[in-house]
């Protein structure tokens, strides 16, 4: 099957630190090759991937100071994916509400994951284009309201070889925490969950423009380098090596998070998971077996507590079972083959069309 991927310009594919939807562009696309998919990736000119590579700009978009209107790139690119859209059996794309206009022009379905949150001003555009398929990341993350044709939920995955096991925490023990340093992500939650049970808490994460004040006024102040310790940005293996090291892996999100990679990336070093309530964690930690999910900073600071009497090993089992990038794949090459189905049938073909994986 021909399969054009488009990612987002922000960050390249797969991301060199923080960057959830790239990384899991990366390792889908891949896979994909791996499987005998004839794919081509959109994305930064500095993105690496088995896939054959297509560009309207050299690098991650963040890293050029002299790009002022993201968005018009953002625009070169999907002109190039439309215009070229009969080259391909399928469009798949992360870029939320960019691509919309353009699905309903050509005859070449799209696929759009859903990676990000409704907000007021983007359920218009879904609203708009409710008739193209989507797919979530959880079901969490619908909105019954809004009417969408998704066709399925498709947990996100990760390449579970790629991340170290670590049968025991280190000593001294410490509480983790890495994300975004935002106040939708809770490091705020996470510092106060370590100072009230007394624990050692070491953060990473990066902080963005609009994020600065949140930091400089909520985060800073408590960093000492002894308690609390903020270490910057992480890459793959300082995230693996942090988050394995950990107790536990502190989670204390304040909104609803359409997935949370972390929590994978954790559990596939073998540490538990304390989270908050909210958005998908209920369907990505199983409760006082991989992590503990609770409600309040006192419920989390009781589960710091008993996290201990956790097995590692079923962390680790439990992401192989449901979050590796096999599984995601395979989720995603059934909407392919449903949708491609749905167009023959349209079209009056009675035969379905063949998805190669090898």
């Amino acid at each position: 099957m021909r399969i054009a991927q488009v990612a987002p310009l922000w960050e390249r594919v797969p991301p060199p630190a923080y960057g959830g939807i790239e990384l899991v562009v990366g390792l889908l696309t891949d896979e994909l090759v791996r499987r005998g998919h004839e794919v081509t990736l959109f994305a930064s000119g500095d993105s690496i991937s088995l896939a054959k590579l297509e560009s309207i700009h050299p690098r991650a978009l963040r890293l050029d100071p002299n790009i002022k209107e993201y968005n018009i790139y953002e625009m070169l690119q999907l002109g190039t994916v439309y215009e070229r859209a009969e080259e391909f059996d399928i469009i798949h794309s992360h870029m939320g509400c960019a691509a919309l206009p353009y699905g309903n022009l050509v005859k070449t379905p799209t696929v759009h994951t859903l990676h990000g949150v409704f907000t007021s001003d983007n359920e218009k555009m879904f609203t708009y284009a409710k008739r193209q398929p989507y797919i979530s990341i959880s079901d969490a993350q619908r909105e019954a309201n809004l009417g969408l044709n998704c066709v399925a939920t498709v947990y996100n995955g990760i390449d579970v070889s790629s991340y170290e096991f670590h049968p025991e925490p280190k000593n001294p023990p410490y509480l983790a925490f890495l994300g975004r340093i935002s106040p939708e992500k809770g490091p705020h939650l996470a510092i106060e969950i370590a100072k009230k049970s007394g624990w050692h808490l070491k953060m990473a994460g990066k902080v963005d423009i609009v994020d600065v004040e949140y930091f400089e006024k909520e985060i800073k102040p408590h960093i000492d380098g002894k308690q609390i310790e903020y270490l910057g940005e992480a890459n793959h293996f300082e995230k693996n090596a942090l988050m394995g090291g950990a107790v536990a892996t502190l989670f204390p999100i304040t909104w609803r998070e359409p997935f949370g990679l972390v929590m994978v990336e954790s559990m596939a070093a073998g540490t538990p998971v304390i989270a908050m309530k909210l958005g998908s964690t209920l369907e990505v930690i199983v409760d006082s077996k991989t992590g503990f999910l609770c409600d309040t900073v006192d419920e989390c600071v009781n589960a710091v507590s008993k996290v201990a009497e956790l097995d590692r090993k079923i962390c680790r089992e439990h992401v192989l079972n449901r979050f590796s990038v096999q599984r995601m794949t395979d989720g995603y090459e059934a909407v392919y083959q449903q949708i491609m189905a749905e167009k023959f049938a349209r079209n009056g073909h009675s035969r379905k069309p063949l998805i190669v994986s090898v």
